[in-house]
């Protein structure tokens, strides 16, 4: 007998939470669970795999930060579906739908941290505290996760680490360099450095757009190719004419070929304050890519500095800049770099090892 999960999250927008549902909501094993989707606000394009796989996404609507009709609505739904177990998905999905599914009576209730959430206030972290006692377990994809919430007064008890998995690329033949460069109207000894993900003050942009300029500045012949889309596009616009380095600095929006990509990247920036676990520094250690990154509790898990990648403090340009200036000046660190972080990836961090961890995870809930 199968035993029905719920899995809520507040939409399917392109996103690291919403890739990793989608990723194990097609390949948990079907003979053991029967596996749906909520949309707490909306749906979105990563909709489109769940659809091909068959698995059920309902939409709840929820229109407003505080919206008692979505919560009913929500409510009403877990007590159709009569699910074994509730799986919630960040914030907002967090709080309705731990708090809907303990009212419907659900068995078992899990909920999932996937950031190190210092965006967070007095009152969030104390729903946080409120709601992890009806809360059976908390699956981080990151010690540095669990360490935040312990040290905001949730029990180390409650929470289970899971990390998150890379999907091998499928078909990853580059792109030809001189048709990429030509795309981009750069020019043929160019240097490309890469940085992917939501534009967003958390990923540290302007810092990266600023060691671009001193790279450019002692001569080298790097560009930086910005690889996303968010609510500050504009403002980085502005500040990359700012600092005058138009031809140095390119956003490229979303792209779907960034596994095609990523073989032409000298090396891979993340300028990020704060993650749970980085896919992008994920996807770029699996391509075989240099990374840079910034030395945070998320990316420790990930990066062992000078063996798989190389580490800097928050902020800090000068020493991105000069580490930057390493690789360019040593291709033989970044080869021996990117080989070990691409046999990291492909031993602890695959997908199937992600879907075996929670399989025996939820089996282990439900006995």
């Amino acid at each position: 007998m199968t035993a029905r999960i719920l899995h809520i999250i507040p939409t399917l927008d392109r996103g690291g939470a919403e890739k990793q549902l989608v990723l194990l909501a097609t390949r948990l094993p079907r003979d053991q669970f029967d596996v749906q989707v909520c949309t707490l606000t909306r749906s979105g394009p990563l909709s489109a795999p769940l659809a091909d796989a068959q698995i059920p996404v309902h939409a709840i609507s929820k229109r407003w930060k505080f919206d008692p009709p979505a919560y009913w609505r929500l409510k009403r739904l877990i007590t159709r579906l009569r699910p074994s177990l509730v799986h919630t998905w960040l914030f907002a999905a967090n709080c309705y739908g731990r708090q809907a599914a303990w009212r419907a009576g659900v068995p078992h209730i899990v909920a999932g941290e996937r950031c190190v959430d210092r965006w967070k206030v007095w009152h969030e972290l104390a729903i946080d505290r409120y709601l992890a006692r009806r809360t059976e377990r908390i699956v981080t994809n990151s010690h540095g996760v669990v360490d935040f919430y312990v040290g905001h007064g949730i029990p180390a008890k409650k929470f289970e680490v899971i990390p998150n998995g890379i999907e091998p690329f499928v078909n990853p033949a580059p792109q030809p360099r001189a048709a990429l460069l030509q795309e981009l109207g750069l020019p043929a000894d160019a240097q490309l450095i890469g940085a992917v993900g939501r534009l967003w003050p958390q990923k540290g942009y302007k810092d990266l757009i600023w060691v671009t300029e001193l790279l450019k500045v002692v001569g080298n012949k790097t560009h930086l190719l910005i690889i996303g889309e968010g609510p500050q596009y504009a403002q980085l616009v502005r500040w990359r004419d700012c600092v005058q380095i138009t031809d140095r600095v390119h956003f490229l929006g979303h792209r779907n070929d960034v596994p095609a990509l990523l073989p032409h990247l000298t090396c891979f920036w993340s300028g990020s304050a704060y993650e749970g676990q980085s896919n992008a520094i994920m996807e770029a250690m699996y391509a075989g890519v240099p990374v840079i990154a910034t030395d945070i509790p998320g990316n420790r898990d990930l990066i062992a500095p000078e063996e798989t990648g190389l580490l800097y403090p928050v902020g800090d340009r000068a020493t991105l800049a000069r580490l930057t200036q390493r690789l360019l000046d040593d291709p033989a660190l970044g080869s021996r770099l990117s080989a070990a972080a691409q046999q990291r990836m492909r031993e602890h961090f695959s997908v199937e090892q992600m879907v075996e961890r929670y399989t025996a995870f939820y089996q282990r809930i439900l006995a």
